[in-house]
């Protein structure tokens, strides 16, 4: 483990700027409401086929949320384009009638521009959802909603993470035409205050000395599951691994063993029998199981804030930040400056 840097969490970026998440997101709803409604009404009219993804890191553990509240919510199929096959291969993949979901906080990598390109080349309509909305993908999309983070300085993302998750979630409740999702938006910030209160710090006291986990979602969840696991790499250097609770039953069951930590994250729907049944095979093993969510017997309950199912892991992922920034922390990491990493990285 690092020496410890001293820091106290008013002292790091990171803290201040996850802080700043339900602000940001009241901003960004009020502003962008009439855009996100224009842009829903068009893919009505335009009815796509599909919908392709592009992003990288932590834009694309929110298209992971995308996808699942794209498909539940309009039945049209969404999927990860690899970012290569323009930026590398130079291909042209047939975008007729498609909807190409370009995502990034800069809005600079050239990979995602040639994506972006190619896909425009070949018919699609591009909607970005962006932090800087004079980038250079914003200029390059037919449709633009910004983040309206404003400048993100650690290199963790936080309040961009979660500025991008609530943005696509406000495009698709525009688009299905969703009136229950709409009202939970609406509720969305004051939500986020709570759980950035609610107090983590047994997560941290359980993994100050661990090296490897897992981290567990599905659904609307698998999406924060991935964001997490991401930030204990990038934050704490502690090796973390996302599945789905479908597909840790197979090979990745194989490393549950007795002290192994594993945290598991459960929206109010239908996924939660799944869990109830992997927490106990979990606790069968002898893993550290961690849950968030709800309750089970033999593991340890985080807190957290009900709501509208597909908004739970934003509230989740912001209780999150708080308690992974304490982490690195404990373990002696200075958050905000991760080894070996810049807030930006163009990738070709």
């Amino acid at each position: 483990m690092a020496a410890s840097h001293g820091l106290r969490a008013s002292q790091t970026r990171m803290f201040a700027e996850a802080a700043e998440a339900p602000d940001v997101i009241a901003r960004q709803l009020f502003s962008n409401s009439a855009q996100a409604a224009a842009i829903g009404r068009k893919l009505r009219q335009i009815r796509p086929l599909a919908v392709v993804t592009g992003a990288r890191g932590s834009s694309d553990h929110a298209a992971t949320f995308a996808k699942y509240l794209i498909e539940t919510r309009t039945g049209v199929l969404t999927s990860s384009i690899g970012l290569s096959v323009a930026s590398v291969y130079a291909a042209q993949p047939k975008f007729e009638n498609v909807l190409f979901l370009a995502i990034s906080q800069s809005g600079q990598s050239p990979d995602l521009l040639a994506a972006v390109e190619s896909a425009k080349a070949g018919g699609a309509t591009v909607v970005a959802i962006v932090n800087d909305d004079a980038s250079p993908l914003a200029q390059l999309a037919d449709e633009v909603l910004p983040l309206r983070a404003m400048p993100e300085t650690s290199v963790a993302a936080t309040k961009t993470y979660l500025a991008t998750v609530s943005a696509i979630a406000a495009l698709v409740a525009e688009w299905a035409d969703d009136d229950a999702l709409r009202q939970a938006l609406h509720e969305l910030p004051d939500l986020l205050r709570r759980a950035w209160a609610c107090d983590w710090q047994i997560a941290v006291d359980m993994l100050a000395g661990e090296h490897n986990l897992y981290t567990i979602g599905r659904g609307f969840g698998f999406g924060a599951a991935q964001e997490m696991a991401l930030k204990f790499k990038e934050t704490c250097g502690l090796h973390a691994e996302a599945f789905s609770s479908a597909e840790v039953r197979h090979g990745p069951m194989a490393l549950a063993k007795k002290g192994f930590p594993v945290l598991l994250l459960s929206q109010r729907d239908e996924t939660r029998p799944g869990f109830l049944d992997l927490a106990d095979r979990l606790n069968a093993t002898g893993s550290r199981v961690l849950v968030a969510g709800f309750e089970r017997p033999g593991a340890v309950t985080l807190p957290t804030i009900e709501t509208h199912s597909a908004l739970e892991p934003i509230l989740m992922t912001q209780s999150f930040y708080r308690m992974v920034e304490a982490l690195a922390r404990a373990r002696g990491l200075d958050p905000d400056h991760p080894p070996n990493l810049n807030k930006i990285t163009e990738t070709r």
